[in-house]
């Protein structure tokens, strides 16, 4: 059994020029690939196996990321299945001089393991063992009732 904060995950992209639309803000494709990294690393992390991308339910953008501002990707396992494991990932905006930060993006992922061969292996069993585990496992759960229209 893997433990939910053990899956837990923050990484920071500086939106550099190259990563921008004609806006000046991060282009929506490069944060979509941020977050499959990082949701991949999270998947990879709990299966301790190779992950692949299943399905990205919506991705919902509240606010863009302009060029300068960190992108701060949050991510972690929250269920799992025999072969299949769900990652919430959230971004942030973050100012690199201040560490102000403000939700920006936000979606949830369904990753595989997968063995050498490239079929589906199975995974751990996902614990909760702690007051912070448990609120990340509400937090997605809510999170994803909302995100998909299940008030």
């Amino acid at each position: 059994m893997i433990d939910i904060e053990e899956t837990y995950i923050e990484n920071r992209t500086l939106v550099n020029p190259n990563d921008t639309n004609n806006y000046d803000m991060a282009h929506g494709g490069n944060v979509m690939k941020w977050m499959d990294e990082v949701g991949a690393m999270s998947a990879m992390r709990f299966a301790g196996q190779t992950c692949v991308t299943a399905r990205m339910e919506s991705v919902n953008f509240h606010q863009p990321i302009p060029r300068g501002d960190a992108a701060l990707i949050e991510s972690y396992v929250y269920a799992a299945g025999r072969t299949s494991v769900k990652v919430r990932l959230r971004v942030f905006r973050e100012d690199p001089l201040t560490g102000d930060t403000e939700l920006t993006t936000e979606s949830y992922v369904v990753y595989v393991a997968v063995d050498e061969d490239g079929d589906p292996t199975p995974v751990p069993e996902l614990e909760t063992n702690t007051e912070y585990g448990r609120e990340l496992l509400e937090a997605a759960v809510e999170g994803e009732k909302q995100t998909n229209g299940h008030d």
